[in-house]
């Protein structure tokens, strides 16, 4: 059966204009078009516009999506069983936030007493499992099991004050990243700043600190594509950039 763009995109629930500008920019090519001129979509563009709707659902850019979809690695049984694990991770970390929110309710209401770490134990264990889910396999197949057992553990036991300082620092990074990327220059003072502030961010997840393991994280950012497309959402390019401002920060050699 073949659809037409109106027809695929009630099936969806999707707008035209949507599925127009997936066509304009490679993402969901239609499987041919007639000589009306209508746009005609097949059984495997309906099954390539649901996983870029799975994709979408979890937060992916479309560019990352699209160079996804088009790896000649790409694997459809594997990416839905992967969708699913996600899914279930993200319902996870809603169910905690709800559970968060009425016990919060019933300290308002005098029912039960709360402490202030508590209050902050949905929200660290959300992000946690954010973790898990987009870059936890990488990150054991690098550091071990033992090691991110150990990174969680000291993240869960972080403190508020010391939680609301890592959100801070978060964005301080963040933002110090994007101006250095405007310089253009990973040797200048503003790249070798944010990685400091990056070396100071890891202290917060890593027990101890080293140069050879954060030169060794700086080259998964790229290596690995969840890693990228994170601190791509900064700036295009910033996976890379920050790469190579951390080589000559940890001073590695020919990029080892």
């Amino acid at each position: 059966m073949e659809y037409t763009v109106k027809q695929l995109a009630e099936l969806a629930g999707v707008s035209t204009r949507m599925l127009r500008y997936y066509d304009e920019i490679g993402l969901l090519k239609p499987a041919r078009i007639n000589s009306s001129g209508y746009r005609l979509y097949s059984k495997e563009e309906v099954n390539r516009l649901q996983q870029i709707l799975f994709y979408r659902e979890l937060g992916v850019e479309l560019n990352t999506i699209k160079a996804l979809l088009t790896s000649p690695s790409f694997d459809k049984t594997a990416a839905l069983r992967e969708h699913h694990a996600k899914l279930l991770a993200k319902k996870a970390r809603l169910e905690l936030l709800i559970a968060n929110v009425e016990k919060s309710i019933a300290a308002a209401e005098g029912r039960i007493r709360m402490s202030d770490q508590e209050k902050f134990e949905g929200f660290k264990k959300k992000l946690l499992e954010e973790n898990e889910a987009q870059y936890g396999r990488e990150s054991r197949e690098k550091y071990g099991e033992e090691a991110v057992r150990r990174s969680n553990q000291k993240f869960m036991e972080m403190t508020e004050e010391q939680y609301a300082k890592l959100q801070e620092l978060t964005e301080r990074l963040n933002d110090t990243l994007k101006q250095a990327m405007a310089t253009g220059d990973p040797a200048g003072d503003l790249a070798q700043k944010a990685c400091a502030l990056h070396k100071e961010w890891l202290l917060y997840f890593w027990p101890k600190y080293s140069k050879e393991a954060h030169w060794g994280l700086a080259q998964m950012y790229v290596d690995g594509p969840r890693f990228t497309a994170y601190y791509d959402q900064i700036a295009p390019g910033c996976a890379v950039f920050l790469r190579d401002a951390l080589r000559i920060y940890t001073g590695a050699k020919g990029g080892e």
